[in-house]
């Protein structure tokens, strides 16, 4: 390689054809820099790509007319060499604008960084159509008119708007080629951009009133121009729609005609102009009265379109009627936050900002992705919204200095504002960086396989290789530190400040006042602010490391607490849980350590009262909500035999009765929490939920069955009877519920030379044990063993020998009892008896000859009875999970009296599982396929929302809430959003079962 070929590749220039142009150019020598050339040279290298420059210049020169001059101002005026090679190696577009108008080159020598574009950007705009700068402005009674319309005005609008993109990006850029000139700050050049948008909207209306006059010369009403968003805010980007909103008098065809061609011919030559935001969004008038809008916004308007007034302000037509739309609307912007619907807006304003990105663009998406401007501009509005009604120094349309009034009022802590501050300056000069490139709208990172679009983005944004990583790798760390800080922006901005109140904490100048914190946590979804606050006060008070570490971790937790359903509840329970587990030392560790551990503790405590009653008795479980290590099953997930096998072993090991129940029932609450907890996080499907709550229920009885036994035996006196459990109802067909009896019958047989008598009356004192030590008073949910299904019913005796319950079913046997044993199934006891039991059973479940028309009218006379008087008083029978139209009865009964009538000649029939019932009636033609899709759906639905029931409300339930913290609640548990309208499960609910109670109806009714 030769020498001018190493120094030039030392500049960043590689291309071959790199030396014949410099050299054509007048800028290299062979194998330097050409006379006077080195400082054009030197400020090339450092443009952000060399080789676009060099190419830009070439065009440039090639089109000039005083090719002289030019030479000579570039290599004496710095700030014109560090402008134009920093902005031709920027912005293709703007360097093919150069190219196309060579003049405009006078225009960079002039040092524009200190002078406001908004007057010269006016006049020079409303020059470039022939309107009158000096006039009134255009959509006032007598406002400018343009003289150039049509096509022409388009185009000059177009060249004019683009030589003023050309004077402000080059002297935002300058520095990044002449490091020594001034450097623009982010919110100057967004504001000058604001500007420059808003003499473009005043020019367009100039060119639409002067084409909508008439034959007579009468021009159209008033028309005001409130600019929304980021212009509105005057923190335009260089490439973005703007928003509008338009206020007429009066509001008629002319008008709204007028608005119209002014939004098209600002679409053809500068910007999309976007109306949406305005009453009732694209389906409303584009145009209103100033009365039509405060009428609006008085009656129908949502939160988000106050949030979105926040940055409202007139920029174009006429200024009065503008200033009167700005001074109505305000009121009404400061005052909403008070209103009821604020708390659900808002959270789903929170839930767009991180939802409206697509998964794939979410690590590369400087706008909407986590830790991105969105992030930053949603907290700050809503911080504003909240205490702006109060405060009047936070009612600024700008990001920025709505931050530092935050800051400067000690709503937000000093060193927390000005770090969030640089990071969104950082953020917005990534945005504004990647649009200058192509004027193109973006807000995506190139790929990290795209080294050379990183390396130009760092260039452009002036970094530097630091000596331990090049300027791709310096552009990715500032990314992914700026982009981590701001995702903790809920904590700095909205958590941080509430300890601050209660506590003894010394964090900056942020203190709020009761009253400001109070504001804030309504604001955040608690409806008992002073109450939290007082939580609040308890976990943080005195000097205590536990105290220290609550300090840290409350700003986190109460994120994830404002997300549940119950941010009240949920706090309440994480300072019962921590009171509880003071002395447990893993215990703040393990949430300090552990960040999933505590996003699923607060999910799961401001939804369920169950849990945290659970949690203060078995706090180990808190370990099972920890990340699975690499190559391990989730513990949340585990096989719920395995839990039924170390119970059974535990239990065998205590010699003692009453450690032995107290051991079952111990290990029996670390598995109901254990499947609360997976259930409730949606990790698992209703029927594992259902089969593991049985496994539970079989596990503790078959324990304590054998404890009770084994107690029993003294001396050589062995046990004088054979002792099975049946399983009946939801344990025998493994269907159970958190909050559901354990149906059974208890069958016994005399072991071989033992008295019948003798056999019996063991047995039934191993029964009544049973039932006293497991039924026993408990903060736990009850374990009640109930053998009411037995012969006779409570009035017959407890427990059976085999040939006894033969004779019964044989002579004394109802419908009604053949139905209930259509469940029955061993779980506990002695497998042999269980097993011989339910095939003596079987002819009485399964008759051969089926059902005659009498039993079949029987069993309905009895499901009407039981729905007429069990149902409770003033419950609703649309929303009883268990009684209640469509529900749980409806399609058990109705695949039960199938199995009455059809099991005997179909064997598929013959199980005790609901579900697998539903699907053997379809398969063998009982029920058509979308019947039996219909009946499983509500039957699903009802099982969880019964167990939803009692997740939330920590006891058993049968009747869905109605409205409420406990509706919204039990929606969330079943997977609904929520931010959301619990009303939309309770629409579901309905439908469900009213579609189920159709096939009943015809199916069990004969209707």
């Amino acid at each position: 390689m030769t020498r001018s070929g190493a120094s030039l590749v030392r500049l960043g220039l590689t291309e071959s054809w790199a030396e014949e142009s410099l050299t054509q150019l007048g800028w290299w020598a062979g194998d330097r820099p050409a006379d006077g050339a080195e400082q054009i040279m030197w400020a090339l290298a450092r443009s952000p790509d060399p080789a676009l420059a060099l190419r830009g210049a070439e065009r440039l020169v090639a089109a000039l007319t005083d090719r002289r001059e030019f030479d000579a101002a570039l290599r004496a005026e710095v700030g014109l060499r560090g402008r134009l090679l920093a902005l031709l190696g920027s912005s293709t577009v703007l360097g093919d604008h150069l190219a196309l108008h060579p003049d405009r080159w006078h225009r960079l020598r002039a040092d524009h960084s200190a002078t406001p574009a908004g007057d010269e950007a006016a006049a020079a705009l409303l020059a470039a159509v022939g309107a009158e700068p000096d006039a009134p402005p255009a959509g006032a009674p007598g406002g400018a008119t343009a003289t150039v319309t049509g096509s022409a005005a388009a185009s000059a609008l177009r060249t004019a708007y683009r030589d003023e993109l050309l004077v402000l990006a080059a002297a935002d850029l300058g520095a990044v080629s002449e490091p020594d000139l001034p450097v623009l700050g982010v919110e100057e050049v967004a504001a000058r951009l604001s500007d420059i948008a808003g003499a473009a909207l005043r020019a367009a209306l100039a060119v639409a009133v002067a084409e909508a006059v008439d034959d007579q010369g009468n021009e159209p009403g008033r028309l005001a121009v409130i600019a929304m968003g980021k212009c509105g805010g005057c923190e335009l980007n260089y490439v973005s729609d703007v928003d509008v909103v338009f206020v007429a008098e009066p509001a008629d065809a002319a008008t709204a005609r007028l608005a119209g061609r002014m939004m098209r011919i600002l679409g053809d030559s500068c910007f999309e102009v976007d109306a949406n935001l305005r009453p009732e969004g694209r389906q409303g008038a584009l145009v209103r009265t100033l009365d039509g809008h405060v009428a609006y916004y008085k009656r129908w308007a949502k939160t988000w379109e106050f949030q979105a007034l926040l940055k409202a302000r007139p920029i174009a037509g006429d200024p009065e009627l503008g200033k009167a739309y700005a001074e109505a609307v305000a009121p009404m912007v400061w005052s909403a936050a008070g209103r009821p619907d604020f708390v659900v807006d808002v959270q789903a304003m929170r839930r767009r900002v991180e939802e409206n990105v697509r998964p794939e663009h979410r690590a590369r998406e400087i706008k909407l992705g986590p830790g991105g401007l969105r992030d930053v501009e949603f907290a700050v509005q809503l911080l504003q919204l909240v205490h702006g009604r109060t405060d009047e120094a936070l009612r600024s349309g700008s990001t920025l200095d709505a931050l530092r009034a935050l800051s400067d009022g000690g709503y937000v802590g000093r060193d927390d504002g000005a770090n969030l501050a640089a990071s969104y300056r950082f953020l917005r000069l990534l945005e504004h960086r990647m649009q200058l490139q192509r004027l193109r709208r973006t807000h995506l990172l190139p790929a990290p396989e795209d080294t050379d679009a990183l390396r130009w983005l760092a260039r452009s944004a002036k970094l530097r290789p630091d000596g331990r990583n090049d300027v791709v790798g310096v552009l990715m760390g500032e990314w992914g530190r700026n982009s981590r800080r701001v995702r903790r922006l809920h904590e700095k901005l909205f958590y941080r400040p509430l300890l601050t109140a209660v506590s003894r904490l010394s964090v900056d100048s942020a203190r709020l006042s009761e009253k400001a914190a109070a504001a804030r946590l309504g604001a955040l979804g608690w409806t008992s602010p002073e109450g939290a606050l007082g939580h609040l006060r308890a976990l943080t008070g005195g000097f205590s490391r536990a105290a220290a570490i609550q300090q840290t971790l409350l700003p986190v937790l109460l994120d994830e607490l404002a997300r549940s359903p119950d941010p009240d509840r949920g706090l309440l329970a994480y300072r019962r849980v921590s009171e509880a587990l003071a002395d447990t030392p893993w215990y703040l560790r393990l949430l300090r350590d552990e960040g999933l551990v505590a996003q699923r503790l607060m999910q799961l405590l401001g939804t369920s009262a169950l849990v945290p009653d659970l949690l203060v008795r078995a706090p180990e479980v808190l370990r099972l909500l920890a990340a699975p290590t690499a190559g391990h099953v989730d513990e949340l997930q585990r096989d719920p035999a395995d839990f039924a096998v170390s119970l059974l072993r535990t239990v065998a090991r205590q010699t003692d009765p009453d450690s032995a129940a107290a051991t079952a029932r111990s290990l029996r609450r670390h598995e109901l929490l254990r499947v609360a907890c997976a259930d409730l996080l949606g990790m698992l499907s209703t029927r594992q939920v259902c089969a593991a709550l049985s496994s539970v229920w079989v596990a503790v009885l078959a324990a304590t069955l054998e404890s009770v036994q084994r107690s029993m035996e003294t001396g050589d006196r062995g046990r004088p009877a054979r002792l099975a459990v049946i399983g009946m109802g939801r344990l025998g067909g493994a269907e159970l519920g958190y909050g559901s009896d354990a149906d059974v019958l208890f069958v016994c047989e005399p072991v071989e030379g033992a008295d019948e008598r003798d056999a019996v009356r063991y047995a039934s004192q191993v029964a009544e044990t049973v039932r006293r030590r497991l039924g026993s008073a408990s903060p736990d949910p009850a374990l009640v063993v109930d053998a009411d299904l037995r012969p006779e019913g409570r009035n017959g005796p407890l427990v059976r020998t085999m040939e006894s319950y033969r004779a019964y079913y044989a002579r004394w046997s109802q419908a009604w009892e053949a139905q209930a044993l259509l469940r029955a199934s061993p779980v506990a006891g002695d497998p042999g008896l269980g097993v011989r039991f339910v095939e003596m059973v079987d002819p009485v479940r399964y008759p051969a000859e089926g059902l005659d028309q009498a039993t079949v009218t029987e069993i309905r006379r009895i499901k009407a009875r039981v729905d007429a008087e069990r149902l409770p008083r003033g419950a609703d029978r649309t929303l009883h999970t268990k009684l209640g139209l469509g529900g749980l009865a409806d399609v058990e009964w109705t695949i039960q009296l199938l199995q009455l009538q059809h099991a005997g000649d179909l064997p598929e029939l013959r199980t005790t599982s609901t579900l697998d019932g539903l699907r053997e009636a379809g398969e063998a033609g009982l029920l058509s396929a979308e019947e039996v899709s219909e009946l499983t759906a509500a039957w699903t639905l009802a099982t969880r929302a019964r167990n939803a029931v009692m997740l939330v409300r920590g006891k058993p339930g049968d009747q869905l809430p109605r409205s409420g913290r406990e509706l919204a609640a039990v929606a969330y548990a079943l997977g609904y959003p929520a931010d959301g309208d619990p009303g939309v499960f309770l629409d579901d609910y309905r439908r469900t079962a009213r579609r189920a109670r159709t096939i009943v109806e015809r199916v069990f009714y004969g209707w």
